[in-house]
């Protein structure tokens, strides 16, 4: 049977306009303190780059139209919807955040006693922890292993607060492993570059696998041929992702690696 059968985005929990308005919300707050804060910031400093103001709003909009909206409600009812709501939520909406280094326009908007805070709060065990590339892809790739190996993707169609709190840690666990990856914001305890190019090889091996997996094996009550375009948009949707964070992992690696200007005389590198 197929458990959507009984799903209509006309009534279900998440589907009316005032509860989408309730979610959208806190986005469009989001967006207007970042914009606030580019101004504050580019009057005190130096401006602040466009394209990373663009990136984050980018990222605000892919996360809106993966929760709220034609898409969002389109997801409850098809499974190729649901994939390219998972790679806007969970990949690109990521990926565009860190891309908007909003941690160090926040560090230069705050007071400096505030700043001095927030960096103890980087710098804190919790912090370590959770951007700890091994254990950030245990939290991404693995918690769509159990959401997609397990009833637990049924059940989320039955609760409201269940389908919410599992959106929220697909996104936050997105972020917490590309930034875990490649960071523009201060990360004073990332790991080596050799370390994270083996983590995120198989991390994206098992993103892969678990994709072809989908493809064979749907999830509860999801029709075979659903299974395989949604397998297939998570496997090349995915890939199309990661194959941009391997090129800013390995560009951030290169210029780390490359001799200082300072070490170059007549051509020579000097030790």
């Amino acid at each position: 049977m197929n458990h959507y059968d009984h799903i209509h985005p006309s009534n279900y929990f998440g589907a009316g306009i005032f509860p989408q308005l309730l979610i959208f919300l806190p986005f469009v707050m989001l967006l207007i303190l970042y914009f606030y804060a580019v101004i504050f910031s580019s009057r005190r400093f130096k401006p602040w780059s466009f394209y990373r103001t663009v990136c984050f709003t980018l990222s605000i909009f892919f996360v809106a139209i993966s929760i709220t909206g034609p898409l969002a409600n389109r997801a409850l009812v098809d499974f190729k919807a649901h994939m390219i709501c998972h790679l806007f939520l969970g990949m690109l909406a990521p990926l565009l955040m860190v891309l908007a280094a909003q941690m160090t326009l926040v560090l230069r908007t705050i007071s400096i006693p505030n700043g001095r805070r927030l960096t103890r709060v980087l710098r804190s065990w919790p912090s370590r922890l959770y951007t700890h590339p091994v254990v950030a892809s245990f939290l991404d790739i693995g918690g769509l292993w159990v959401l997609y190996t397990t009833q637990l993707y049924a059940f989320m169609h039955e609760s409201m607060l269940l389908h919410l709190f599992i959106h929220f840690h697909v996104f936050v666990a997105g972020y917490l492993f590309t930034v875990s990856m490649i960071s523009f914001d201060p990360m004073p305890h990332q790991v080596s570059f050799l370390y994270r190019a083996i983590v995120l090889i198989i991390a994206l091996a098992g993103h892969d696998i678990l994709s072809k997996y989908i493809y064979a094996n749907p999830p509860v009550g999801i029709p075979l041929e659903d299974a395989k375009v949604g397998g297939m948009i998570m496997y090349y949707g995915g890939d199309a992702i990661d194959m941009v964070i391997i090129y800013i992992l390995c560009l951030q690696w290169f210029k780390a690696a490359r001799p200082r200007s300072s070490a170059i005389s007549n051509g020579k590198y000097v030790d």
